[in-house]
C-alpha cells in the first residue's frame, strides 16, 4: 500500500519530544496537537485527526506493531468505560488549568520561574539545559515546562498502556480523542425541528 504524506507525521511527534529536550522553548509547538483536532472536529465533525494524522498514536503503532514492544492485549474494559475516560478528561483539565495558574504567577511576578518538567504530575525533573536565557518574559517560559510536561507525560502513559496492552491503547482514553469525540457527537446528533402551524 503507497505511503501517504500524512502517514510520516509520527517523525513530527518524535522530533517535537527531542527539541523540547534541548530548547524548552519548541514546546510551544505541541499547541498545534491541541487545536487542530479541536478544529476538525468542530468544522468537520469527525475525528479524522485520530485516525489519520495522530503522530503519537502512529509513534505508538510502529513502536508496538512493527517493533513488537507491545504485548497486544486488550485493554481493561474499565479503561474503555465512558466514566473512566471522562473522569481522566477531567483529571487532565484540571491538572492543564493547574499548569495555566503556575504560568499566570510567574506573569504577574508572584513565583519565580521554575526550570522543571513534571512528569506523571508527581516527579520533578530538573530540565535547566533547555532553557539558557532569551528576551522572552519568564512566564512564556514557564508555560513551555507545563506544557512539555504535560506533552511528556502523555506519551509515557502511551508508551505504558501500549507495552501492557495493544500499541495505540492510548487512543482509547486520550483526553484530546474523548473532548473530540463529545464534540463530534453534539455536532452530528439530530436536531429536533419544532413546526409552527397556522391554527
Amino acid at each position: 500500500m503507497k505511503k501517504r504524506w500524512y502517514d510520516f507525521l509520527w517523525i513530527a511527534s518524535l522530533t517535537y519530544l527531542l527539541l523540547g529536550f534541548f530548547h524548552i522553548l519548541f514546546a510551544w509547538l505541541g499547541l498545534f496537537c491541541f487545536f487542530i483536532p479541536l478544529l476538525i472536529a468542530v468544522i468537520k465533525g469527525n475525528k479524522s485527526y485520530c485516525n489519520r494524522y495522530c503522530g503519537r498514536g502512529q509513534l505508538l503503532g510502529l513502536l508496538g506493531g512493527k517493533l513488537k514492544w507491545s504485548r497486544k492485549k486488550d485493554i481493561p474494559k474499565w479503561m474503555k468505560s465512558k466514566r473512566f475516560r471522562y473522569g481522566f478528561l477531567l483529571f487532565f483539565l484540571v491538572m492543564f488549568a493547574q499548569m495555566l495558574w503556575s504560568t499566570y504567577l510567574v506573569f504577574a511576578g508572584s513565583n519565580s520561574l521554575q526550570s522543571v518538567v513534571s512528569l506523571l504530575w508527581v516527579f520533578q525533573l530538573p530540565w535547566h539545559w533547555a532553557y539558557h536565557g532569551t528576551d522572552v518574559a519568564p512566564g512564556v517560559v514557564q508555560f513551555a515546562f507545563g506544557f512539555y510536561s504535560i506533552m511528556l507525560t502523555s506519551t509515557v502513559l502511551g508508551l505504558i498502556t501500549m507495552m501492557l496492552f495493544k500499541p495505540r491503547s492510548w487512543c482509547v482514553y486520550c483526553p484530546m480523542g474523548t473532548m473530540t469525540q463529545w464534540i463530534c457527537k453534539t455536532k452530528n446528533s439530530p436536531k429536533i425541528v419544532i413546526s409552527h402551524r397556522n391554527s
